[in-house]
């Protein structure tokens, strides 16, 4: 995997909007908060544009993206919100630009697709973690900053990786697992399958969170991520945040955990729930690509190896 330059102070990072639009508010004051942590601030075309659910046409939003990774002026790419519309860029980006310019970037939701493009396509290290209008605009708790920042800017293994005080994890499938992280949204996971970017687990910590779905539809995706082998080839499974996934308006209906039972535990990998990454707050940041150790009877999860270089 090709691993980005962890970034410092001075650098300069990017705002692009890949998906769906934000008020000039947030944006602005994301902007305040990412100054205020002592990096430059660039904003994109898309930033502003409106097109609709979209921040900006397609061409617009993927040649931001080209653009900031093609910039040399430009050191980290963090996305404006998630949303909808990544999915529809995948056809317009441009792998040699994304490989040949490898740099820090993040975001979460909706950005999965991308991750799993860049993870998978180009070969590049990611990072599933706070967006600029979604999470930096009202300003990082303690908690889901020192995580932010330790994941970006220090070129060695973050090692454990811990949810803030009081908060546990809990072991669905005992067992200890090793292998690359990927995944991210659980929708977007599912909506890759039969694409050329489907994902693929074979060996992977297979990493999964979700927001507002109800049981029935959680089951719906993982059901498909089950009968085409997704589940059967990870080497473990990481349930991050399932942020208001409970029943709504059914009277009848499994709990999220006995969809869990129902359709994970079954295949016997190492497997816990909770780990707050995904639509939540305070949230870790996890990077995709590198090599981590799932010790789920334990309740713990290590990054083994580093997701950034150093600068020289």
């Amino acid at each position: 995997m090709i691993k980005p330059k962890a970034l410092k102070k001075g650098d300069t990072i990017a705002i692009i909007g890949p998906a769906s639009p934000a008020p000039e508010g947030k944006l602005q004051s994301a902007l305040q908060e990412l100054k205020a942590l002592g990096y430059e601030v660039k904003l994109t075309e898309s930033c502003h544009a409106i097109h609709g659910y979209l921040a900006g046409t397609d061409d617009v939003r993927a040649r931001d993206l080209n653009n900031m990774f093609l910039d040399q002026e430009v050191q980290g790419i963090i996305c404006l919100r998630g949303g909808y519309g990544t999915m529809k860029l995948l056809h317009k980006l441009d792998i040699a630009a994304i490989k040949n310019n490898p740099k820090v970037f993040v975001g979460y939701s909706d950005i999965t697709a991308l991750h799993l493009y860049m993870n998978q396509r180009c070969k590049l290290v990611t990072f599933h973690g706070p967006m600029a209008a979604s999470d930096i605009a009202g300003g990082l708790d303690d908690f889901s900053k020192e995580y932010f920042l330790k994941a970006i800017t220090k070129p060695e293994a973050m090692g454990s990786i811990e949810n803030p005080a009081g908060i546990e994890m809990e072991c669905l499938v005992e067992g200890e697992a090793v292998g690359e992280v990927a995944g991210g949204n659980l929708a977007l996971v599912t909506a890759t399958m039969g694409t050329p970017d489907e994902i693929d687990t074979k060996g992977k910590l297979l990493f999964l969170e979700e927001i507002g779905e109800e049981p029935y539809r959680v089951d719906r995706m993982l059901t498909q991520l089950a009968l085409a082998g997704k589940l059967q080839e990870a080497s473990g499974i990481i349930l991050g945040d399932w942020n208001d996934c409970e029943p709504k308006k059914r009277q009848n209906s499994l709990s999220l955990m006995e969809v869990f039972k129902e359709i994970i535990v079954p295949y016997g990998k190492p497997t816990i729930y909770n780990l707050k990454a995904g639509h939540c707050t305070p949230k870790v940041t996890i990077p995709f690509g590198v090599k981590a150790r799932l010790k789920a009877t334990e309740r713990k999860l290590f990054i083994e190896e580093t997701a950034t270089i150093g600068w020289l």
